[in-house]
């Protein structure tokens, strides 16, 4: 088990006239967070910085952080420490900074992109999640209702679905819910891939 975000948190903190606009939001690949950053400078056209920090997987291993032309180590780093000192996962935290024509200095910069980064986790919803594995399922059509009972019984996300003569779903399954595993072997001519 690891904690994450469930709904995502904004903030917006002012330092000198620089306007930061944090946002939390969960994501499980870094391709994922990296699309988030993309679309986020796209929602902020005039801003100057966006500094991020993401970390990634229930070992909390994978994880970046970028001060995006910022001093260094003075945005993503502090970010970053809060992802951390909140013990969070699978979550990417945005800083989008307007500047307002004063200098902070690194020590004002850390402490603005760390406060702005705090706001947001604070207005977030925090939740308790386990790690997940994907697999995709190849079975034949008549079969097709069986397997969406024990879908939908179970704790499972349907990712993709081909419903056509030859059935192709592709589920995260939680780790702990080997069950339904062991449950869709035992339907006849049920591939897992």
């Amino acid at each position: 088990m690891f904690l994450t975000i469930k709904t995502s948190g904004n903030s917006i903190h002012t330092e000198k006239g620089s306007k930061f606009l944090g946002k939390v939001v969960g994501c499980s690949t870094p391709k994922e967070a990296l699309d988030k950053i993309v679309q986020r400078r796209k929602e902020n056209p005039g801003c100057v910085h966006v500094c991020y920090a993401y970390r990634i997987g229930a070992a909390k291993t994978q994880f970046r952080f970028s001060d995006d032309g910022e001093p260094s180590n003075s945005a993503g780093a502090p970010i970053f420490g809060q992802i951390k000192s909140s013990d969070l996962t699978n979550v990417l935290i945005m800083v989008v900074r307007y500047y307002g024509g004063t200098k902070l200095g690194v020590g004002g910069l850390i402490k603005a992109y760390k406060l702005a980064a705090k706001e947001a986790i604070l207005n977030s919803q925090i939740t308790e999640d386990e790690e997940k594995q994907d697999i995709r399922i190849k079975f034949a059509y008549p079969t097709l209702h069986i397997v969406m009972n024990k879908i939908k019984s179970s704790k499972c996300e349907i990712l993709q679905k081909k419903l056509d003569s030859h059935p192709e779903i592709l589920l995260r399954i939680p780790k702990s819910s080997q069950e339904l595993i062991v449950s869709l072997k035992k339907i006849s001519g049920l591939e897992i891939i």
